[in-house]
């Protein structure tokens, strides 16, 4: 039996005061954004409480589907690498980014400086492949600097082709496929958060499959089967914010365990959803078998 743990979204807080220069540009809006309504929803009390939940429950891995920062201001990253660091070591965590990492150009760079552990492959950068016990762990970033106003995602070409191959070289091996990304393939929120080349995403996994895709952003509880060849169907699952005030955000924050076992065509997954309360205990919401 593998455990493999999925957190989303803690959009660290209290948002350190960023230098006045950075303000010059997008950042200013997600700046007075926080003060205005992002600080009352994310609180670092409950993103403490669920962490040390996840970790009481000793997973084999950790993974993080993006937004640690909020608007990828320089001093917000020191802290974003310190809590990987307090989830586990670069072989036991693996992170892909958000739109908040890369909220303005320079995100990237501070992205990768601090969290480029974390989220480079066996033997490469995006899309990944990490591979840990029975699992293929396939990072794919969809984190890019948009426009004022836009939350959009898009992976690109190269990634896209890098992914195909990537699934179609793996289904020959006996190794059950997990995508990792930040943005989903389908969600219901406005076109100005989507991801833009979706529809090529559920091309690709519908012509060379996987067994699992996991992702944030929406910060809701998710959950869709998207078509994988020959009339398969791949579960696409979505975490809450993991630092959502319960009674305040539109979900309070959780996180969900997946016990993984069984063989290749025969893979067994219990999905295992854990959240917190209004009394501030995580306790177990929700107990199912995903697949098997």
């Amino acid at each position: 039996m593998f455990t493999l743990a999925h957190l989303s979204d803690p959009h660290l807080a209290p948002l350190p005061a960023p230098d006045w220069v950075e303000l010059i540009g997008k950042r200013i809006t997600g700046y007075f954004n926080w003060w205005r309504k992002r600080r009352f929803i994310h609180e670092r009390s409950v993103l403490d409480k669920l962490t040390a939940d996840l970790k009481a429950q000793h997973a084999d891995h950790i993974a993080v589907t993006g937004d640690i920062v909020n608007i990828a201001a320089q001093n917000e990253f020191p802290p974003g690498r310190a809590f990987l660091a307090s989830l586990g070591d670069a072989h036991t965590v693996s992170y892909v980014p958000g739109n908040h990492d890369i909220y303005v150009r320079a995100g990237a760079f501070h992205a990768m400086q601090a969290f480029g552990i974390y989220m480079r492959g066996d033997d490469g950068d995006f899309p990944y492949l990490r591979r840990r016990g029975p699992l293929a762990l396939i990072g794919v970033s969809t984190g890019v600097p948009t426009a004022w106003g836009m939350a959009t995602g898009r992976i690109g070409d190269a990634q896209l082709a890098g992914l195909a191959t990537l699934l179609a070289k793996l289904k020959r091996e006996p190794v059950m496929r997990v995508i990792l990304i930040h943005h989903p393939p389908v969600s219901e929120t406005g076109w100005h958060k989507r991801l833009i080349d979706a529809d090529t995403l559920k091309q690709v996994v519908a012509e060379h499959g996987a067994e699992l895709l996991l992702h944030g952003h929406d910060h809701r509880t998710m959950l869709n089967w998207l078509d994988g060849p020959d009339g398969t169907r791949v579960p696409a699952v979505g975490v809450p914010s993991a630092s959502a005030a319960p009674g305040v955000a539109k979900e309070a924050a959780g996180y969900n365990l997946y016990r993984i076992d069984g063989e290749p065509g025969a893979w067994r997954c219990e999905i295992i959803s854990r959240g917190i309360t209004a009394d501030g205990a995580v306790v177990e919401r929700k107990r199912e078998m995903l697949f098997g």
